[in-house]
């Protein structure tokens, strides 16, 4: 059984007892603590017990007992790393060929899929996003793992826009979505079963996710905003196009949830749990969109963005891990940090990647046949990743 680790004197003297009703007695959270922050100064506890380190343990990255620790890269870890991917992979799969099977029986047609790709993207996204960044633990963000991670981003980034937009001619919207092909990782529902099986610690994901949400996606958005503008013609001033994110949905959910993580603003569960079952929708409604298209659309590989495609996916599963690895070993990371951010820049392209191509009809075969081969060709770099440096 579990036992929270015995908080320090001061720690134990700096504890309140809560005089909200039905609220029992829970100390006031500790910075850096996760937790949701409540109005009336209480936290919830943890959903997960937690090391004396402040890493979770549980269903995402489980310590049971004092049995023994297995170092990165005997046998069981490498078992791991296997069923880890495939489980990612099953969970994936199915629901997206879910959504093939409605579209294949005449359940769900084009414009029913583009419902999906709305509802995702301007409801069920922007509180997902919300709630993830309210919880989020900010003091890992500054770590030198992040900066690597940064690093690598840029560097696969800039590889793109020097090959693929001299090369293939493309459009704003559309070289922005394969340039957010070749390096927006897949953190979240494939990223965590991986980061548990092959790290031991599922929040190895997390600054990468608000890396990404916080920062990349609301520059993409951005500058997709201002090329939906120009493209319809709608003469619009240097003032509003600063406007311009701040009005996009998953924009607006994601400033909110940084900005009151920052501040410390405490949120009622009255609101919290609202928001949390809409956010519940945007996975589902992600993949089972994916799937749909899958039918609908032409098949994967097919038609003129064929050249782009196969940049960003030897980008994003080749490049991407090697330029992680690199970077990493240049600025002396070592052992389990290097080997974290190596798996980390071999997730295959987002899901969110594919509902913002379709969202603004910029690159939407691209993005979707990114998604797709990346998923598949990602298995065979982390297993590789996992028995060179695990």
């Amino acid at each position: 059984m579990w036992v929270p680790p015995t908080a320090p004197t001061s720690a134990r003297r700096r504890s309140a007892r809560c005089g909200t009703a039905g609220c029992g007695t829970q100390p006031r959270r500790a910075p850096n603590t996760p937790g949701r922050r409540r109005s009336h100064g209480c936290v919830r506890p943890p959903t997960s017990p937690r090391h004396a380190s402040g890493r979770p343990v549980g269903d995402l990255g489980r310590a049971q007992g004092p049995g023994p620790v297995t170092r990165p890269g005997g046998p069981d870890t490498r078992v791991a790393a296997v069923q880890g991917a495939i489980s990612g992979i099953s969970t994936i799969w199915v629901v997206i060929a879910v959504g093939w099977f409605i579209a294949h029986r005449g359940l769900v047609n084009q414009p029913g899929r583009r419902l999906m790709s709305t509802l995702a993207f301007t409801v069920g996204s922007p509180a997902l996003l919300f709630s993830l960044l309210l919880e989020a633990d900010l003091a890992h963000v500054f770590s030198r793992t992040v900066v690597v991670t940064i690093a690598a981003v840029a560097v696969v980034g800039v590889l793109y826009l020097a090959v693929a937009i001299p090369a293939f001619k493309q459009s704003l919207g559309d070289g922005l979505i394969g340039f957010m092909s070749s390096f927006y990782t897949n953190a979240a529902n494939f990223g965590l079963p991986v980061a548990v099986a092959l790290l031991q610690d599922g929040t190895w994901v997390a600054p990468v996710m608000l890396l990404q949400l916080a920062f990349i996606m609301p520059i993409c958005l951005a500058i997709l905003d201002v090329a939906a503008s120009r493209r319809t013609g709608r003469r619009t001033n240097p003032w509003k196009y600063l406007l311009l994110p701040v009005r996009n949905p998953i924009t607006i959910g994601i400033l909110a949830g940084l900005a009151m993580n920052l501040l410390g603003v405490g949120v009622p569960d009255f609101v919290m749990r609202p928001v949390e079952m809409i956010g519940g929708i945007a996975l589902p409604l992600m993949l089972l969109s994916f799937g749909v298209s899958m039918r609908l659309d032409p098949l994967p590989g097919k038609g003129p963005h064929r050249a782009p495609l196969w940049v960003a996916v030897a980008l994003k599963v080749v490049v991407h891990p090697l330029a992680a690895w690199a970077i990493g070993s240049a600025m002396g990371l070592q052992g389990t940090d290097l080997y974290a951010v190596t798996i980390l820049g071999a997730l295959p392209t987002a899901q969110n990647v594919y509902i913002t191509a379709s969202r603004y009809g910029e690159g939407e075969m691209l993005a979707r046949d990114a998604v797709f081969w990346t998923t598949i060709l990602s298995v065979a770099s982390l297993l590789v990743i996992a028995a060179l440096l695990g």
